[in-house]
């Protein structure tokens, strides 16, 4: 059974069109099963129907004509329950539905299963027969099986085809994904490919097929002298059996045959990647049908073989590539070292096939205020290549090859956020208080750059997080002392006579250091943060150090310790903060001052244990990414669970109230830096919830000051309570939107002024 779903899902994958795919696979099922008909319905959720639009069984001329109401048939009943339905005689079930057009009156057996993407219904496929009989457990369970491994693949497919063919069945007009960064955007799609991947090929004609013929001679040339020189160089360092993976490769570059079969897919049309894609998926899609484990693996190495004449393809294509002005940014994951290679070359917005809406690459694309959508699915990037987009942050919708009439609504909704940014921008060195009195501190989040830019102050009271650890990871050892105070001198000297908190050596996790590995199976609950540096006293007192020589002079530093779980860390965490202290005033010919020391709150343990930290340290400030992260079991990271990371989700936002209310009993200092800090509606949450102070990205300090100066500190107390009673993060933010668009202040969370 593996062995024929295997192989129906790549000659699927291999399908340029959807409608072909899905023609050849249910003939391929029909016969796998041994049935009289299989058929396809897709649906159509603006029109709350089901097309049928492949069958091997049913009249040709009903495919692409015949539809199925949601709650009609028994087509519809599968979608409406969301599980297969498995019938001996479909013709006396009640809700059976007579379509003489699709000529099916002489079926009677009927076994439909839903193939579902992401909870989302995409379609149905059935088996008939004329005799009345239930199919078997295997019959269903190889149905079912199928259906859950063609449900990404039709997925992407339908993306695909919405892309190339707008009017297409379905009547796509646009893509969407998950909002990462507010904002809007009208320009031009740029690639950035990772290394080079025939899963990324969208299968392209070109007619000039004699400079098709010659860019893939190059390639192959280029990629035979790759492989003898690298066996060259491995000459005597490994066994001669290992060698001869090289001479396999070069032997099948030289293979006449597999030469004239790509050649020949370019003499039919189609340009050299898309003939080398289509020729080594069908070697691939063999050597995997295969039940000889050992044969399978050739699969991977036609692949890698593949990949490799694809670079120098790409390679050629792209020595002349132009960065348009208007740049939309779009790679299979953008990196934050991707927007910092674009951010100066016309970048307007960013998107990306997978990656989740707190990624780093996301938090630096807000501070720098870039239009974002995250996780629109496994799509071709040539897909996108030159073609022109409307980008909308707020909703995550893409709309591509948009027509004049959608370019004029885009372009008024953008000179109306300009506007409104225009007038945000009056109150950038005005304090941070509310229309009845209640003032709260802005402050930065800096260290995203290994550069601190002391230009993006942006009317901010300080800074509420800096993160140590980025000049670390730009370099190949850890620094000396001498390194360190430098760069922590120019942080503390950017804001003399205000407060710098400076958050210790903060690694692991998703953070790695190039000169310090670290493998674990499950970084984020393994070691990182205080764990590492308390585990290696060395590197936590040279850093502390550091920081209490740069600090002399100014005496604005505050100490912050990442990952506390416990009483214990912080107790070993302040012995050797102490001893730091101690070794640098003996060191000092002048004061030294005694720095802050805090806790960041983002491990659940310590909610309850605010009180006997509140007696060991001077602040607490509430790392609420990590803290969502950890309170929802969700990896923040991780495209397929970012729906469930909600910084509005009831549990998390009675969590942070709880942390307010217990801070406010033990009078101890409260902050919170986190991505929820530049949210509008969080901040509004946030003051109500009795937060001293918010530190966030530069880009939002004047926004979040507007809309606090716009507001009753009294309405948001209001607000609050009424959140902190309602069941589900979707009620939540419903109701804020509502309250926002109420107070006016509507433009913040949507297109438009």
């Amino acid at each position: 059974m593996l062995t024929t779903l295997r192989r129906i899902v790549l000659a699927f994958n291999q399908e340029t069109e959807l409608v072909n795919a899905l023609q050849h696979l249910v003939v391929q099922v029909k016969d796998a099963m041994t049935t009289e008909c299989c058929s396809v319905h897709l649906a159509d959720h603006e029109s709350e129907h089901f097309l049928l639009i492949a069958s091997d069984g049913l009249a040709k001329e009903s495919l692409g004509r015949v539809t199925v109401g949601f709650k009609e048939g028994l087509v519809g009943l599968v979608g409406q329950r969301e599980e297969p339905l498995n019938i001996a005689n479909a013709h006396q079930h009640p809700r059976f539905k007579h379509s003489p057009e699709v000529k099916e009156d002489e079926f009677h057996a009927f076994l439909g299963t839903p193939i579902i993407h992401q909870r989302k219904v995409l379609g149905i496929i059935s088996v008939q027969q004329k005799k009345a009989r239930q199919f078997n457990e295997n019959e269903e369970a190889f149905l079912v099986t199928l259906a859950a491994q063609l449900a990404t693949a039709i997925a992407n497919a339908e993306s695909r085809d919405a892309i190339n063919h707008p009017n297409d069945l379905l009547h796509k007009t646009h893509i969407q994904g998950i909002p990462g960064s507010m904002g809007l955007a009208h320009g031009q799609f740029f690639v950035s490919y990772p290394s080079a991947q025939l899963a990324d090929i969208n299968l392209t004609k070109d007619s000039d097929s004699t400079l098709q013929s010659e860019l893939l001679a190059n390639a192959v040339s280029k990629s035979i002298a790759d492989f003898v020189r690298m066996s060259n160089q491995m000459q005597g360092a490994i066994s001669d059996e290992a060698l001869d993976i090289f001479e396999m490769y070069r032997q099948m570059l030289d293979n006449k045959s597999l030469q004239d079969e790509i050649g020949q897919k370019i003499n039919d049309g189609w340009n050299a990647q898309s003939a080398l894609k289509l020729v080594v998926d069908d070697y691939a899609m063999q050597f995997d049908a295969l039940d000889d484990p050992y044969m399978r693996e050739r699969a991977t190495d036609v692949r890698d073989l593949g990949n490799k004449v694809l670079s120098y393809l790409q390679e050629s294509s792209y020595e002349n590539q132009h960065y348009p002005d208007d740049m939309i940014l779009i790679a299979h994951e953008v990196t934050a070292t991707m927007l910092a290679e674009f951010q100066s070359k016309g970048l307007k917005a960013i998107v990306s096939l997978t990656g989740s809406t707190n990624s780093h690459a996301v938090i630096l694309a807000r501070a720098l205020g870039i239009p974002t959508i995250m996780g629109i699915g496994n799509v071709p990037l040539s897909s996108f290549l030159n073609k022109e987009a409307l980008i909308d942050g707020y909703s995550g919708e893409i709309f591509i090859s948009p027509d004049a009439a959608k370019i004029q609504e885009f372009q008024h909704l953008i000179a109306e956020e300009n506007e409104l940014y225009e007038l945000v921008s009056e109150v950038v060195d005005l304090p941070a208080v509310t229309l009845d009195g209640k003032s709260i501190q802005l402050l930065i989040n800096a260290g995203l750059g290994s550069e601190f830019d002391s230009g993006m102050k942006h009317g901010a009271f300080g800074i509420g997080l800096y993160r140590t650890e980025i000049p670390f990871m730009d370099r190949n050892c850890f620094p000396s002392e001498l390194e360190q105070i430098s760069w922590y001198r120019k942080v503390l000297s950017s804001f003399p006579k205000q407060p710098v908190i400076m958050r210790t050596l903060d690694v692991g996790g998703d953070k790695a250091l190039p000169y310090f590995p670290i493998t674990e199976d499950n970084p984020f609950l393994g070691w990182r943060g205080i764990r590492i540096t308390l585990d290696h006293p060395e590197i936590f007192l040279l850093q502390v150090r550091a920081m209490l020589k740069a600090n002399i002079g100014y005496g604005n530093l505050e100490i912050m310790l990442p990952m506390i779980s416990g009483v214990v860390e912080v107790d070993d965490a302040l012995r050797l903060i102490n001893q730091a202290y101690f070794e640098v005033r003996s060191e000092s010919n002048v004061p030294v001052s005694r720095p802050k020391v805090g806790i960041m709150i983002e491990v659940p343990s310590v909610l309850f244990q605010l009180s006997e930290l509140a007696k060991k340290v001077d602040f607490f400030s509430v790392g609420s990414n990590d803290l969502t992260q950890y309170l929802l079991a969700v990896d923040r990271n991780n495209a397929r669970v970012a729906d469930i990371y909600d910084s509005y989700h009831p549990g998390v936002l009675r969590a942070l109230n709880h942390i307010a209310e217990q801070s406010q009993k033990d009078l101890i200092e409260l902050s919170l830096c986190g991505e929820l800090a530049s949210e509008p509606a969080g901040a509004l949450l946030l003051l109500a919830m009795g937060y001293d102070k918010l530190s966030m990205n530069s880009h939002s300090i004047a926004k979040i000051k507007w809309v606090l100066r716009h507001i009753n500190y009294r309405q948001a107390k209001i607000i609050l309570a009424h959140c902190l009673e309602l069941s589900t993060g979707k009620e939540v933010r419903n109701y804020l939107n509502e309250q926002l668009e109420m107070l006016g202040l509507g433009g913040f969370v949507r297109a438009g002024k």
